[in-house]
């Protein structure tokens, strides 16, 4: 046993030394490689809802990053991608469970995004603003989402930051090499006011998105032209309290189509920090339209558009932010320096029961064909805990289960829904 610890110590402390430390002393200055592994199990029970519906899999990838920066001014950034499944039920692997070998990042900067009064980053990159409930990367999926895109951040004045940007979601497929598709495009104007209330960000913000060729609901082909205004809206308060919004409007049309939905998010938390690990207790409640009718050229669900929605509402990603109410509570602690645990209950509700259930990638898992107009989607409880080992190494682990109600106990076979992970992140 103590020579099982001993190799253990040892290779955890070897670990600890990322190899392209000791590479980049070697180079240049302006010469800087890194990279990531990360591998995960995870699996599910109750897929769709139903009896014997089942799987349980291995993904893993690799990124290798390369910066040149010969100055302060400019910078050329490459990222390239392995993602890989195994043992998975479903054949061929594709994304968002493999895309191997292929260029996921690829961009140039002019200026300082980061921290300069003005930058522009043109080439594939990520997109994340605010929590990420409309744009972001979607980390947690294997593949990971990256954008063709010019973005330009400008800071004004102190505390103020205005982003603009025109982009298109590129579109992964496994075995080629991966384009975005003409004329589906998200542009946008995100800002960001750090002073205006104190401890407080406001970020208000209009995103437009266009798509080519979806079918209305009288069965015609049109495109899409959407757009989205909304604010985000987060701070602390004395004594321990947090407190934090987010709502959206969307208007536009799908040729003759009308479209008319909104969303919002609304959190409070309170952390108490006299006690020794420190627990954050929340409640937080989340609303996004339905449709209540297929056939009135009004397009009432709301499109939650490229976000980061795992975790959000809920870690089995069976819910998205589209047709729901979601009350949401739980503790959030650190029992120890390196670690972080959660427990989170979910209570959700269809926001119109002639609409679906649509998931976190927004896709309709099931409708209430019987004609009873149950809302109940059912509870959800999820319990995950991660520690940071040492700088470059972090394990992660969780369990989710979803209790059905009685639109899913109507809609589907109603079968409870189970997913245990195991993650490790190595950044080399």
């Amino acid at each position: 046993m103590k020579k099982l610890l001993s190799i253990l110590l040892f290779a955890t402390a070897l670990l600890a030394q990322k190899p392209t430390d000791e590479l980049n002393k070697q180079l240049p200055k302006w010469l800087k490689f890194s990279g990531e592994f990360r591998a995960r199990l995870e699996g599910f029970s109750g897929g769709g809802f139903k009896d014997n519906s089942s799987d349980a899999y291995y993904l893993n990838r690799v990124r290798i990053n390369l910066l040149i920066q010969p100055a302060n001014w400019i910078k050329v950034f490459a990222q390239t991608q392995d993602a890989r499944v195994a043992f998975k039920n479903t054949k061929p692997a594709a994304p968002p469970y493999q895309n191997t070998w292929d260029l996921r990042q690829a961009y140039l900067e002019l200026g300082n995004s980061e921290k300069g009064i003005v930058g522009v980053r043109t080439g594939r990159q990520e997109l994340n603003f605010g929590e990420q409930r409309l744009i972001g990367t979607a980390d947690w999926n294997n593949t990971a989402r990256s954008y063709d895109a010019v973005r330009m951040t400008l800071r004004p004045m102190s505390g103020v930051r205005v982003d603009a940007f025109a982009s298109s979601v590129v579109v992964m497929k496994d075995g080629t090499f991966d384009h975005h598709k003409a004329g589906d495009d998200l542009h946008g104007l995100y800002g960001g006011l750090e002073k205006l209330v104190p401890n407080a960000v406001i970020e208000p913000y209009v995103l437009w998105r266009v798509s080519p060729r979806i079918r209305n609901e009288g069965g015609a082909i049109a495109n899409l032209s959407e757009g989205t205004t909304g604010v985000r809206f987060v701070g602390k308060l004395p004594l321990g309290f947090d407190y934090g919004t987010e709502m959206d409007i969307q208007r536009g049309s799908l040729g003759s189509d009308k479209v008319n939905a909104w969303a919002g998010h609304w959190v409070a938390g309170y952390t108490v920090g006299r006690l020794k690990y420190k627990p954050r207790l929340l409640v937080e409640y989340n609303y996004a339209s339905g449709d209540g009718n297929a056939k009135d050229g009004v397009r009432a669900t709301f499109d939650q558009l490229y976000p980061t929605a795992h975790n959000k509402y809920g870690l089995l990603d069976q819910v998205g932010w589209k047709n729901i109410k979601d009350l949401r509570a739980g503790v959030e602690m650190k029992p120890a320096k390196r670690w972080t645990t959660s427990a989170i209950f979910h209570d959700y509700y269809l926001a119109d029961p002639h609409d679906g259930l649509y998931n976190a990638a927004s896709a309709v898992l099931a409708r209430n064909a019987t004609g009873v107009l149950a809302t109940h989607v059912g509870e959800e409880l999820d319990v995950q805990a991660a520690v940071t080992v040492n700088p470059a190494m972090q394990i992660a682990f969780g369990f989710g289960h979803l209790f059905p109600g009685e639109f899913l106990q109507k809609a589907t076979p109603g079968k409870s829904y189970n997913f245990p992970y195991l993650m490790f992140t190595y950044s080399f």
